[in-house]
């Protein structure tokens, strides 16, 4: 079939990878010019890491991620351990796979490197998608119209794709401002667990820490958050205030504070949900991952379950053609959403692996096993 995908971020392109194994023709429109070297980190659990190696990259992501040791909670001013899960070697024996801390753009970059040449339109902004006899189309803001036997919405959490079926609706602010920065390891010489992930859990749930290495361990990502009363800005890379956010956590543990002494310069981004959706798909257009179900990133899943709709969404189309397209949306929908509202309720919560070890539930996922049922 010829399928066209908005969006060529992690899921998008995922999703086409999938889909071209199979012998579909797809095409993703993204709307950036090209991929640079923004943003900062990507955090891929055992169940997205899995899902990756099945689609053949793998190996390439392995070449620049980091692999952490362990993932630690410690509390905010004591510094007390409350729950300490092995990683790395442990992982890999237990859920067939390694938790990868990697670059963002050094995953886009594998994952376009396993695309057939010429998949990715750059510059090629979506309008909006429709119906078009047995399939539908999308609409670019040239006013190309792009027929195809499947549309799919990777095109994030303001998805144009996810406007077009289910009517003109605003994510949520949080009421939480994040914070990213990343700095060289050698500027945190004498900090503790830096080849781990590792949360510190505030006296609020709108405070929290979160380190972790990147770039084969040469680099510390850090991300914090701040309570904010309301944003009205756009972009995901707005420049942030490092004394500020130091004096936000000026009452935590000094190995806490000392992550953020090491940071030299700040992003700062607002987190937005939406309610988990009863349904993703009409006719032969469907979503997934931010525009299906945006999350914020307190499980560290944002990414991950992208790779797991790609996945899932590549297996419910084997075999479908123009007349089946639509019951395998069904099926794929039915077998997805409700694990990711799981994930987008825990996420919100922020409470997981605060205490215990309850891991398996979220990386013991194979998005390659798990089975596809008719929908109720």
């Amino acid at each position: 079939m010829k399928i066209v995908i908005a969006g060529g971020g992690v899921g998008g392109m995922a999703a086409a990878i999938a889909l071209q194994k199979q012998g579909h023709e797809v095409m993703i429109f993204e709307r950036a010019r090209a991929f640079g070297r923004i943003g900062a980190d990507v955090n891929l659990t055992p169940n997205a890491v899995h899902a990756l190696d099945g689609l053949g990259v793998g190996d390439v992501l392995r070449q620049t991620a980091a692999r952490p040791e362990f993932r630690i909670s410690r509390t905010w001013d004591t510094g007390e351990e409350t729950s300490r899960l092995p990683m790395s070697t442990a992982a890999q024996e237990r859920y067939g796979a390694p938790q990868l801390t990697i670059h963002r753009a050094d995953i886009l970059a594998a994952l376009e490197g396993a695309l057939q040449p010429g998949t990715i339109r750059f510059a090629s902004a979506v309008e909006t998608a429709e119906p078009d006899g047995d399939g539908a189309a999308l609409v670019l803001s040239d006013g190309t119209r792009v027929q195809a036997d499947v549309v799919i919405g990777a095109d994030g959490i303001h998805s144009a794709v996810r406007h077009a079926l289910f009517g003109e609706d605003h994510p949520r602010f949080t009421g939480l401002v994040s914070y990213r920065a990343v700095f060289p390891r050698e500027r945190g010489k004498g900090i503790p667990n830096l080849d781990s992930f590792t949360k510190w859990w505030g006296p609020t749930p709108d405070r929290q820490i979160v380190t972790f290495p990147l770039n084969r361990g040469e680099e510390i990502f850090v991300f914090a958050t701040t309570p904010q009363q309301d944003w009205s800005e756009e972009g995901w890379t707005l420049p942030g205030d490092i004394h500020e956010l130091r004096s936000a956590y000026a009452d935590f543990h000094p190995e806490a504070r000392a992550l953020l002494d090491a940071c030299e310069d700040v992003t700062r981004s607002a987190l937005h949900v939406r309610e988990p959706m009863p349904h993703w798909s009409h006719g032969a257009i469907t979503l997934l991952g931010d525009a299906a179900h945006p999350m914020v990133p307190f499980m560290a899943q944002g990414a991950c379950m992208a790779v797991e709709d790609a996945v899932m969404l590549g297996r419910a189309l084997e075999g479908a053609t123009e007349v089946t397209v639509s019951d395998a949306l069904k099926r794929y929908e039915a077998a997805r959403i409700p694990r990711t509202a799981l994930v987008q309720e825990g996420s919100l919560a922020n409470d997981w692996l605060k205490q215990g070890t309850n891991a398996d539930w979220v990386y013991g996922y194979d998005a390659w096993a798990t089975e596809l049922t008719e929908p109720a």
